[in-house]
Parts: C-alpha cells; sequence; structure tokens
C-alpha cells in the first residue's frame, strides 16, 4: 500500500515495563505508563497495566481485588485469556471472556471489585489481561458513572492484507466505527497480523499515538523493533505509521486526541487540582460513592 512517509508520525521511543506489582491477588502487572513518565505523550491514556500472561491454580476463593473506588477517569479492561467478573456501586454487573472488554466511566465516583470469575477460577487457567486509564476532560470528570460490556462478537474485523485482522474497539477503521462510546476522540485497536505483513495505519494527525507488543515482534516505519511487552511511542505530528511484523504478532493500538489539562493524582483517583483530590477522598470516606453489598 503507498504512502507518503514525510507525513508519518516519528518514533519516539521504545519503552519496557517500569514497575511491576500485584493488584490485589488475582492481577500480576507490568505497568508501562504512568512508570515511565510518558504523561505528555500518551495523553488522553492515563495508565497502562499489562497483566500476566500467569497460570493460576485452582481454587474455591477467587482471587482479584476487592472493593475500590475510582473517581475522574475511565478504566478499560481487554481480557485475552482467562475471566474476569465485574460488580460495582452503580448496580452494574458482568462477565468478560477472551476478546471481550469492560469499558467503565468511574466520572463523578464508583466502587467496584474485579474478581476471577467463580468457575473459572475453580478449574484454574492462565489469566492475560491489559488494564487502561483514559482520562476525562475537566468538564466531564464529574459527570454520571457508566459502564459499558463490549463482547468479542460487538467488535468489528477488519481483514488485512497478508493475513489478520484489526479489531476495532474504539475509533474507526476503513469505515468501520467500534462500539466503544468515548468522551474524547479515541483509536483504540487490537491488531493480529501475521509475519511477513506490512500494514499502513492512518491515525489522526495531532493526536498521540502508541503501540503495545502483545507477542511476537514489530517495527514502525521501518526501524525501532520491539518485541513482547514492549511500547512503542511516536509523535503527535504525523498522519500514519507503517507497522512491519517480523514475527505473527499481537499489537495494541492507542491513539487519541490530546486533552492537554493539568494531572493530579492520588491513588485510584486522577482530577486536575489538589483540592478537588482531597474533595474525592472525603466524598468516598463519607460513602458518597457507594458501597457494595
Amino acid at each position: 500500500m503507498a504512502t507518503d512517509t514525510a507525513t508519518a508520525k516519528e518514533v519516539l521511543g521504545i519503552y519496557q515495563a517500569g514497575s511491576t506489582h500485584m493488584v490485589g491477588d488475582g492481577f500480576p502487572v507490568r505497568n508501562l505508563f504512568p512508570s515511565n513518565d510518558l504523561d505528555r505523550h500518551v495523553d488522553p491514556f492515563l495508565m497502562l497495566d499489562y497483566a500476566g500472561p500467569q497460570y493460576f491454580e485452582p481454587t474455591d476463593h477467587p482471587r482479584g481485588v476487592g472493593e475500590h473506588p475510582h473517581r475522574g477517569f475511565e478504566t478499560v479492561t481487554i481480557v485475552y485469556d482467562g475471566l474476569v467478573a465485574h460488580r460495582d456501586s452503580a448496580g452494574n454487573s458482568g462477565v468478560i471472556g477472551p476478546g471481550d472488554v469492560q469499558w467503565m466511566t468511574a466520572a463523578s465516583g464508583i466502587v467496584h471489585e474485579e474478581m476471577h470469575e467463580t468457575s473459572w477460577a475453580k478449574h484454574g487457567g492462565t489469566l492475560h489481561a491489559i488494564q487502561l486509564w483514559v482520562n476525562l476532560p475537566q468538564a466531564k470528570k464529574m459527570s454520571a458513572p457508566g459502564y459499558q460490556t463490549i463482547l468479542n462478537t460487538d467488535i468489528p474485523a477488519i481483514p488485512v492484507d497478508g493475513g489478520g485482522a484489526v479489531r476495532v474497539i474504539a475509533g474507526s477503521f476503513h469505515g468501520r466505527k467500534g462500539p466503544a462510546r468515548t468522551f474524547t476522540p479515541i483509536e483504540l485497536y487490537d491488531l493480529q497480523v501475521k509475519s511477513g505483513t506490512t500494514l499502513a495505519l492512518p491515525l489522526p494527525d495531532g493526536h498521540t499515538a502508541s503501540f503495545f507488543i502483545l507477542h511476537g515482534r514489530a517495527s514502525v516505519n521501518g526501524s525501532h523493533t520491539a518485541g513482547e511487552a514492549e511500547l512503542i511511542v511516536c509523535t503527535r505530528n504525523g498522519s500514519h505509521v507503517v507497522i512491519d511484523a517480523e514475527d505473527d504478532s499481537r499489537i495494541l493500538v492507542m491513539a487519541g486526541a490530546p486533552i492537554g489539562e493539568p494531572i493530579a493524582r492520588y491513588g485510584p483517583f486522577v482530577m486536575n487540582t489538589k483540592a478537588e483530590l482531597i474533595q474525592a477522598v472525603e466524598d468516598y470516606q463519607a460513602g458518597k460513592m457507594g458501597h457494595l453489598p
């Protein structure tokens, strides 16, 4: 596919996990950001935790992370292997499995838990997932909470020359729109490509763009090859990238319009000022975000 390399987004760098830790007792994660201090370059994305792949022994007591609050952003959980059960203080609940996505808008405040699904935990198995945090603009941070269950069958998959497909979770690709509803323009693709495939991927000029390699090896714009669990981050300038798969590869593509507002973080809260963080803590402690039964 012919493309004008003069307008390609340039690669800023390739990053490995900046930290590793357990979330609760069920999600062993490698953090790609914010641990690598990439806020400006990945805006509107706030966090990428890569969970597993890790095998869990059978148990009658499902592992996971219990009741905890969020305010000021959205959590996006993408499951590749395993089953994850969710419930929250707004009355939402559900189970997502391979290929599914859970898109939770915390906004003004919500309390939830994420656990290994009970029957899956009893049999044991491999858990493999990603959780992204997506920022909300200041004007939307105190909106009502929301929840989207996006099943594998809801996500359009567009075949690519050379073998593979682009699964469109949010945004659009070749005229096919993803099912996720977003507050700001976001392109979120689950890309699976065969070794030797070259794909020209249009991405809006001025938007941030990054590419997380779940497995395989791939390069962007003919150089800067990355491997498993590595993140390629590009400049905002430019209207496309060219991805070359050196092995069979699975890649999470993240692009979005930068929000460009101050970011104040404290644990599970992301606001614009320290005063707003203090208010979030007080509201949670006062029960204003609800609790799980």
